[in-house]
This record gives C-alpha cells, structure tokens and sequence, in this order.
C-alpha cells in the first residue's frame, strides 16, 4: 500500500504568502497534505461510490494513489472528516505564543491549555531556534514548527481513515485492472477487507 500521509508525519515544509501570526508563517491549510476537520455532509456510502470511481479512473489514466490529483483531493476530504482542528490548534497556538515570548529576553519555555488541546513552546538559547509542539484535546501531536517549517503528524483516527480508503480504492483499482466492470451499486464491505488486512499484517 502507498500513503505518503500515513507514514506517521510529513516531510517539514515552509508556507509562504499564507498570513503570519507573531511573525511565524501559518501552514498552507489548502495544501493537499495538511488535513483539518471540515465536515462535508456525504455520507460514507457516498465517499465509497466516490472512491470507486475514481480508482477506474485512475486506472483508464495509467495512475495510482497519491499520482493521482482526484484521489488527493478526495483523499484529503475523506480524511478531514475525522481530523482535529488543525487551524483552530495552531491559530489560538500561535497567539498564545505570541503573547507569552514579548518582552522575554531569556530562553523560555511554556505549556498552554488552548480550547482544542494544547501548545508546547521552547525558545533554546542561541535566540533564533523556536520549536513548537501542537497537541490535540486526545493529547496526540498534530503539528510542530521549527527552524521556520512545519511538520504535520497523523493522527491514528486520521490513519485508520486513510487505510480505509486506501482499502476501498485498491480494490476497486484491481477490479478495473481485471477488467472487471464497475458495478451499478457499487458496495465493498470495509469490516471483511480490515480483518483479512489484519490477517496479512
């Protein structure tokens, strides 16, 4: 299986021109690897049918996966179904940050309780090095900033949705490979697919 966004983390990337708060750049929250939660409406039978299709799609176009820019997109709206607030934490991060390090000389280091999770600060002592560690309500790390990037990390509700379409999409792109037409009402039963999964792992 190929998930680049299920690996644990993403690579650090810097964001530019996507506004700033206490002179720190915010992540790009369009960009297709940085998942916030943002509740579509369609129904998980939807997304199957979506997923389906897409996957014969792919496979007429010789793609698979992440080469794919509909499974990313597709990949990124079934998945920030599930996710954290990720701009919540890390907007109301941010300015907690901010307002914690004005007027400090000294190296400082911080925990702040936001409304979504939390925010860990550490300025280290050279002056320029920041790092800062975002955490959800369920105490799991969604983000961290240092040496001016980001770094995105999965959460496991996060992860176990991104397997599931991952799932669902591979069969449907094996089916295609088969020559196996699309079927009309299109069902795949996740349950069955996750214990076998299971009992490959």
């Amino acid at each position: 299986m190929q998930v680049n966004s299920s690996s644990g983390s993403l690579q650090q990337r810097s964001f530019s021109g996507t506004g700033s708060i206490g002179g720190i750049h915010l992540p790009d929250f369009n960009d297709k690897y940085v998942f916030t939660k943002k509740k579509s409406g369609t129904s998980d039978e939807e997304y199957r049918r979506q997923i389906v299709e897409q996957a014969y799609e792919d496979f007429a176009k010789g793609q698979f996966q992440n080469k794919s820019e509909g499974f990313n997109k597709l990949m990124k709206s079934y998945t920030s179904e599930v996710s954290p607030d990720r701009k919540g934490i890390i907007t109301s991060g941010l300015k907690a940050v901010s307002r914690n390090r004005q007027n400090v000389l000294k190296p400082i280091d911080f925990v702040a309780t936001l409304l979504e999770g939390k925010v860990k600060y550490q300025k280290l002592p050279s002056g320029n090095n920041e790092y800062i560690e975002f955490y959800d309500k369920n105490g799991e790390m969604v983000a961290t900033y240092s040496n001016n990037g980001w770094t995105m990390y999965t959460t496991n509700v996060e992860a176990a949705r991104q397997t599931e379409m991952c799932m669902i999409y591979n069969e449907a792109w094996g089916n295609a490979k088969r020559g196996i037409p699309m079927a009309s009402e299109e069902t795949v039963n996740v349950e069955d697919m996750q214990s076998s999964f299971d009992a490959k792992a």
